[in-house]
């Protein structure tokens, strides 16, 4: 999977298409990513009781972000701002994930 956690992306597909935000999560066995303010779901939580005289918890609606399939997200180069593809470039030490615009280096 060409993207990580930290990546800034552009969803290019479904209802949120050419929104922009981080990626909090990479998830790698399902390829699918968590992107910040995008794909927000609802989950309506009943109230609770403790047991022995303990506090209710309220009722709530809770927000938070799904996951999306990778596919439908495109690297944005964090030098010339763009969407892109990326190349992988090996050293002898470590292997550089490398913007295919602008040739600059996106693990920086």
């Amino acid at each position: 999977m060409n993207i990580k956690k930290g990546d800034t992306v552009e969803i290019i597909a479904g209802k949120d298409a050419g929104k922009r935000g981080e990626v909090l999560r990479a998830l790698p066995k399902v390829n699918r990513v968590v992107v910040q303010g995008a794909n927000q779901r609802k989950k309506h939580q009943r109230a609770h009781q403790m047991a022995a005289g303990g506090r209710q918890t309220a009722p709530e609606i809770l927000i938070f972000d799904a996951p999306l399939h990778v596919s439908d997200v495109m690297l944005v180069c964090p030098k010339c701002h763009e969407l892109t593809k990326i190349t992988r470039h090996r050293t002898d030490t470590k292997t550089v994930r490398i913007c295919r615009n602008c040739q600059a280096e996106v693990d920086a």
